[in-house]
């Protein structure tokens, strides 16, 4: 019998294992997010920081795409994550306060849903905290105990494992320091102390043990055989978590670390080669429509980024941006863009200090340090600086001041970058129909059980072309004068009385006739942004039944909440005001976290 031709028949055996191993291999690539909290991106290695240990994320960044300009939507966890989980800008949903849980609209999905109509199994492992209740079929399993590992024979897989090790409760003790703290570096705007150092250093010590946990995972997922097959993601919520950096629109609060791997069978769909390093801009919005499109699932018209692989990948955008709004027990109003360059922060509430007390920030060692020291007169003009109003305006060159401690927005050499970032937020907020322009309780109110998406985008109840230009014509030119403000406060829209009232801490002391008749306006939110301008300009009397009267607990503890933050702005209380506070402190939470109480309480320490 002749021999068979050897060569021959290797070569079609191995074109039948290769036939066989592609047949094999999922048509569909499994997706799994490593998730760490409240960590910046100048804290991991692979972005050059000497004292950071992540071996993880250094190996997942030197494996796949280091994405060097990669952006939150925020500065703080649920608005974000309401962003992540909507594809949407929180403000647009009316989800950017801190922890206010308002209704979604009826017809928005979250996107993971549109990955389990494709057959995907869903878990998440295991923090939510989207701002507002978790939809149904959004999640095939979602809680401490959900695991890729259970699904389906076959079945592809979007998975999140979140891990809080580095998160902002971290620092509210003391863990044994590795970190040297003679080598730490120290942002220009915090104080020199022992205990601020420490803070730096065990900051290091927590991003490194999450590191090394969400390594574990990966371990987990090479160990079961799948890592061929999946795409990683590695990045955290949002920046963070020293002082001025959760909470906050500088670049140390709202650029995150994000890596991601693609599995060898699905490198096609990467937009780099291994080990490239991105300098495209990328934002939390775009996670949904990136993780669609590595799916091949069509996503859906409302999501509000892009994707930036896969097959539906998107050009990079000129500019991205980032939001600030109530933080806790403290109101704000803030907007960032930046373009990876310049940040420019537009804060729309300039008679409001940067740094206000927020009950939870200040459990950290160093924000004691700081604010003790800001006291008693210690601080430098930078340190000091973030205890004063804020300008309305604020821009920085990233690649001289990444710590964000020059304003530039007032140097007439940079007058063109500042219109055309200033240009860029305004199509922006207009693109998104931005609600941050309603105070809370305003907002609340108009959106009554609906979502406020139901009533922002229709112009006829929110003209919100109208009230941008006016809030900048108020705001950025010459104090307005009482002629400037007349008609907006005679305004039959709420909206613009407000803006009006707002505005007048920078008119003359002659506007506060003018303010008398908003003392009695129907509108809440009017009433006691007339009576806080009223007392700044001098008319106590008037102002103090106001702001005692939104007190009463009839009112929504927005409205509450509004007349205790002017409170805590204002000197020289009337005793008469103590009783009102010890019963806001003892207030029941009608929705949310009882931050009218915590408000409440730092008055009494006042």
């Amino acid at each position: 019998m002749k021999s068979p031709n050897l060569p021959l028949a290797f070569a079609l055996l191995l074109s039948f294992a290769a036939s066989a191993c592609s047949a094999a291999s999922p048509a569909r690539p499994n997706i799994l997010w490593l998730v760490a909290e409240d960590a910046a991106a100048t804290y991991y290695s692979a972005y050059g920081d000497p004292l950071a240990r992540t071996p993880t994320f250094d190996r997942i960044a030197r494996e796949g795409i280091l994405y060097e300009r990669a952006y939150s939507t925020s500065a703080v966890c649920a608005p974000t994550r309401a962003s992540i989980i909507t594809g949407m800008f929180a403000p647009s949903v009316g989800t950017h306060h801190m922890r206010s849980n308002v209704p979604m609209p009826a017809w928005l999905r979250y996107f993971p849903a549109y990955l389990r109509d494709a057959g995907y199994y869903t878990t998440n492992n295991a923090k939510t905290d989207y701002n507002a209740a978790v939809l149904d079929g959004t999640w095939d399993a979602n809680s401490n105990q959900a695991h890729y590992k259970n699904r389906k024979p076959g079945q592809p897989f979007f998975a999140i494992f979140n891990n809080n090790t580095s998160h902002e409760s971290s620092l509210h003790k003391r863990f044994p320091i590795t970190t040297d703290t003679a080598k730490v570096r120290l942002p220009p705007y915090l104080p020199d102390t022992p205990e601020v150092r420490k803070d730096i250093a065990q900051y290091y010590d927590r991003v490194s043990e999450g590191d090394r946990q969400l390594g574990e995972v990966l371990a987990q997922l090479e160990k079961d055989g799948l890592a061929d097959d999946t795409i990683v993601f590695y990045y955290a919520d949002h920046g963070g978590v020293l002082a001025r950096s959760k909470r906050f629109l500088y670049e140390v609060g709202t650029h995150p670390p994000l890596a991601v791997r693609f599995g060898k069978n699905f490198r096609h769909l990467a937009p780099g080669a291994p080990g490239s390093r991105s300098q495209e801009l990328v934002n939390w919005v775009d996670l949904a429509p990136t993780v669609l499109s590595l799916a091949g699932v069509k996503g859906p018209a409302h999501l509000q980024g892009r994707a930036f692989a896969g097959t539906a990948r998107a050009a990079a955008p000129d500019f991205t941006y980032n939001f600030r709004d109530r933080m806790d027990e403290r109101i704000d109003f803030c907007r960032a863009v930046t373009d990876g360059r310049w940040r420019y922060i537009r804060n729309y509430r300039p008679e409001l200090p940067t740094m206000q007390f927020v009950t939870y920030l200040w459990q950290q060692a160093a924000m004691k340090d700081w604010d003790r020291l800001n006291k008693e007169g210690k601080l430098n003009a930078v340190q000091k600086s973030f205890f004063e109003p804020h300008p309305a305006e604020q821009l920085f060159d990233l690649s001289n001041d990444y710590d964000n401690v020059r304003n530039l927005a007032g140097d007439s050499r940079h007058k063109q970058t500042l219109d055309r970032f200033r240009a860029a937020n305004r199509a922006h907020l207009l693109r998104i129909r931005d609600t941050g322009f309603l105070p809370e309780s305003l907002l609340r109110e108009l959106s009554a059980d609906r979502s406020p998406t139901e009533f922002s985008r229709d112009d006829s109840a929110y003209p919100l072309a109208r009230i941008i230009d006016l809030v900048d014509k108020l705001q950025l030119g010459a104090a307005p004068t009482r002629v400037d403000l007349r008609a907006a406060l005679a305004d039959p829209m709420p909206v613009f009385r407000y803006w009006a009232a707002v505005a007048a801490l920078r008119a003359p002391k002659s506007v506060t006739t003018d303010l008398a008749p908003l003392l009695k306006d129907p509108n809440g939110a009017v009433r006691v942004a007339a009576a806080f301008a009223t007392a700044r300009h001098g008319d106590t009397a008037a102002a103090w039944p106001v702001l005692a009267a939104a007190l009463d607990k009839a009112h929504s503890p927005e409205l509450q909440l509004e007349s205790l933050n002017y409170l805590t702005l204002l000197p020289d209380r009337p005793a008469s005001f103590r009783p009102l506070f010890e019963a806001a402190a003892k207030s029941e939470s009608r929705r949310g976290e009882n931050y009218v109480a915590r408000a409440a309480e730092h008055l009494l320490k006042l």
